[in-house]
This record gives C-alpha cells, sequence and structure tokens, in this order.
C-alpha cells in the first residue's frame, strides 16, 4: 500500500539487538559496555523456581551481579514494582537484567523509574514524562512475545484499583536485548502460542493503527510470515531452535513496528479483561483480534489485503470490502490449528463483566489509535459479546 507523499512519520528504535543461541551468556559483555558494576536480576517466580535459568545469567555475571529479585507474577503489579525498586537500592543496583517474558521486562522498566527518579510508580503514568534516561537495562526476553524488549511502553497493573496503568516514554526503552533461542526452549506449548499470537496482533495491529507508516509495516508485515511458518513448529516441538530463534525476531521486530505505529482497539480490549478477569494477555489478544478484524473491516480493506497476503493467502479475486471478514476467518483458522481457545466464556470471562470492561477499554490509551472512531462504550460491547 503505498502513502501519501506529504506524509511525515519519525521511526525510531535505538535499542542494541544481540541474536544467536547462548548468547545470553554474555551478558557480562554487555554490562561492561554500559559501564556498570552491579546488576541487578530481575524475574519471575516461575522461572526461578521452575528453571536453572536466572541462576546461569548470575553466573555469567560474575562479580557484576547485584542478586536477583524475583517476587514477579503474572500483571505484575505496582507494589511488585516498588518491592524491587526497594530492594535494588538496598544492594547498590546500577543496571538491570531483566529475564523472563512481559511481566518481568515491564516491571524491569518500573524499577528503572524508581532507582533514578523516587518517589511514587503512579506519578509516572503517561506519555512522555520522563526527562532524563533512566537506569540501564539489558532484556533476555524467555518468550517470544510482548516485544518489549525494543518497546518505550510498560503495562503495570494496580491492583487495589482494578486496572492496568499505562507507561509510554522513550527514556524507558531498554538499552540491549539479549535474543536467545535457548532461553524460550521450555516455553509450554500452550504459552509458546499465545505469546506468538501477542506478535501476531502488534504486527497487525501496527498496520491499521491510525499512525501506521511504511517502515513500521514492513517490518510487521515480515514478522507475520515468520509467525505464520514458524509458530507452529515451536507450537509442535519446542527443541526446533530455528523455529524459536525465527519466533524471537518476530516477536521483536513486531515490538518495534507497534512501538512505533502504536496499537488500538484489540489492545485496549485485551488489556480490560486482563485487568479485571486475569486472562493472559496473548490469549486475550488472539480471541479479540478477528471480531476487531471484522469491526474496522469497511475502513482497512487494502491493509487486510496486505496482511492476507503475509499470511500466504491468494488474494486474487478477494475485493477490499471482503478482506476483514476473510482475515478474521484465517487467524481463527491459525488459532484452532495451535489449539488455542476462541471465545472470552472459554477463559474464565462472565457474560455480566462485559459491560464493566467496556468501559474500561473506553478509557484505555490504545483506543485513540484504532482507525474507526469509538465513542461510546456500546460499540465496544458489542465486540466483545462477538467475541464471547
Amino acid at each position: 500500500m503505498l502513502y501519501d507523499a506529504s506524509l511525515n512519520f519519525i521511526f525510531w528504535c535505538p535499542t542494541k539487538v544481540v541474536f544467536g543461541q547462548n548468547t545470553a551468556l554474555d551478558v557480562v559483555m554487555e554490562v561492561e559496555n554500559l559501564g556498570c558494576k552491579r546488576a541487578l536480576i530481575v524475574t519471575d517466580r516461575d522461572l526461578i523456581k521452575n528453571t536453572d535459568i536466572p541462576e546461569r545469567i548470575k553466573k555469567a555475571l560474575g562479580k557484576l551481579s547485584a542478586g536477583i529479585f524475583s517476587d514477579v507474577e503474572a500483571d505484575s503489579g505496582v507494589h511488585i514494582v516498588n518491592q524491587g525498586a526497594k530492594f535494588g537500592k538496598e544492594v547498590g543496583a546500577d543496571c538491570l537484567v531483566s529475564v523472563g517474558g512481559g511481566s518481568a521486562i515491564d516491571t524491569a522498566k518500573g524499577i528503572a523509574i524508581l532507582l533514578k527518579e523516587g518517589g511514587k510508580l503512579q506519578d509516572y503514568v503517561g506519555f512522555q514524562i520522563l526527562t532524563r534516561p533512566q537506569t540501564p537495562h539489558i532484556v533476555i526476553p524467555t518468550t517470544a512475545g510482548t516485544g518489549s524488549e525494543v518497546t518505550y511502553i510498560a503495562v503495570i497493573k494496580d491492583h487495589e484499583e482494578g486496572r492496568k496503568l499505562l507507561f509510554g516514554d522513550y527514556h524507558i526503552l531498554p538499552n540491549v536485548a539479549i535474543l536467545d533461542p535457548r532461553m524460550t526452549e521450555g516455553l509450554s506449548p500452550r504459552l509458546t502460542a499465545a505469546t506468538g499470537m501477542d506478535a501476531m496482533c502488534h504486527a497487525i495491529e501496527a498496520m491499521h493503527s491510525l499512525q501506521r507508516e511504511p517502515i513500521a509495516d514492513g517490518i510487521a508485515l515480515h514478522a507475520i510470515r515468520l509467525i505464520k511458518e514458524f509458530l507452529p513448529k515451536a507450537v509442535e516441538n519446542g527443541k526446533d531452535m530455528l523455529a524459536r530463534g525465527q519466533m524471537l525476531i518476530a516477536a521483536n521486530i513486531a515490538g518495534g513496528a507497534f512501538s512505533n505505529a502504536q496499537v488500538a482497539v484489540v489492545h485496549a480490549l485485551a488489556h480490560s479483561v486482563g485487568a479485571r478477569f486475569k486472562v493472559h494477555h496473548g490469549l486475550a489478544n488472539s480471541i479479540l483480534l478477528p471480531p476487531c478484524l471484522r469491526y474496522n473491516a469497511d475502513v482497512c480493506g487494502e491493509v487486510y489485503l496486505d496482511v492476507l497476503s503475509a499470511l500466504g493467502v491468494n488474494i486474487e479475486g478477494i475485493q477490499p470490502d471482503q478482506a476483514g471478514e476473510v482475515a478474521a476467518d484465517k487467524i481463527i483458522e491459525f488459532t484452532m490449528k495451535l489449539g488455542l481457545p476462541q471465545r472470552l466464556r472459554d477463559v474464565g470471562v462472565p457474560e455480566e463483566g462485559l459491560r464493566e470492561c467496556s468501559e474500561l477499554a473506553l478509557s484505555d490509551g490504545a483506543i485513540i489509535y484504532n482507525p474507526k472512531l469509538i465513542s461510546e462504550s456500546t460499540e465496544v460491547l458489542q465486540i466483545y459479546q462477538q467475541a464471547w
């Protein structure tokens, strides 16, 4: 799809990306390159309990390790960030190494703010609040989905308020992302599929966002192609290092795409059911993507033709006004083969909770980038009802 010659845009992805098997064990070089002396590992309870990955990273850091903060949980909260920042100050940490999925990475982004700025995390909610670089941060993802290692976004739950807080600031972009396929080897088929669909959603939403741009489109399309080919292989055989590596790359470039172009209605709705009913973010995106494609179909025909082409569909004979419906059907077909649930009711969302989620979604920052204006919670409710 061509862009108007008068288009102005900025594409920015300053994070250094290191890729390759066993590159995570070279983390010490990246810490030294940043001029740091005390690296705090931020990871989650499951990883510390069920794998030796955090300990391997600690061993690789040697004398540069300031310890491990492992209290991160799914939908990590403000209180966990506060605990991590307190621990980081106690051990004299001057940089962070997050090891895990989106929750660990986003928690570390929050800790990076508090170690530098102090105060309450809630003081920094919103966009471009910070005025200087934050605590240096190296990311070692153990899932291939969020792309958070190259985004300026952190989503952290306020458990007292029952909502997710959005932090968007170029100063929290990680300094280094180490993509090591070995770090994702132990991920279960279900989580491999769910996190992979998170990346798929990032790529598609970057393309239909109001802030879409040609460079983001290019890498988003490549991410879709990679996910279509390699996610089923990674789900089928978790030890397939080629598939694991390609999925890490796909998640990374999808993250770069949406960090510049933004996400839209799918994420607004997914954030809300995640905050209210603890639905895994990737699963929520996977379920909500098809009805949202249908909702936007009348204004995104040309975009969705490009998406279909990237999905390997022969688009000859498909009219733009049909593309959204066809894309929705193809995504459902794809996720069914991955063994993922198809309805919100299947992941514990009660029908009576949809109205509350609709109100929450309407106030989510992502919804303003949707290509089709959404001004009433009843419109959101209709999408939820289709997904339920």
